[in-house]
């Protein structure tokens, strides 16, 4: 009978657990619309029908670049990098946008 107990509370103690976790659900993809009204910020330097340079460099095609300005391939990850630590007069964007804006802003910049 112990036996039964224990079990029976163990199955409700974990049944109690899993019900309280958080839920994880999946980010939505990057929708580059979005992105489009975040660049909207970047525009005031940047360029994004060419890649002419206004204050910063104009960002038209950037992703079809072998290197971006800091001599670093053009993926996703080093473009964020960019976005979030800024440079050469480039505000740091870490901390100005969130994960998803950031995101989008890139989905963006590839229709570039």
């Amino acid at each position: 009978m112990r036996k039964q107990t224990t079990v029976v509370l163990s199955a409700a103690a974990l049944a109690m657990l899993l019900m309280a976790r958080p839920v994880v659900t999946m980010a939505a993809e990057p929708d580059a619309a979005k992105g489009k009204e975040v660049f909207e910020q970047c525009s005031v330097c940047h360029n994004a029908d060419s890649e002419e340079k206004k204050m910063g460099p104009g960002l038209k095609g950037l992703f079809t670049h072998d290197k971006l300005k800091n001599g670093k391939k053009v993926t996703e990850a080093n473009v964020k990098a960019v976005i979030n630590a800024g440079g050469n007069g480039m505000p740091a964007y870490a901390d100005m946008l969130s994960d998803e804006e950031k995101a989008n802003l890139i989905a963006y910049l590839k229709t570039l």
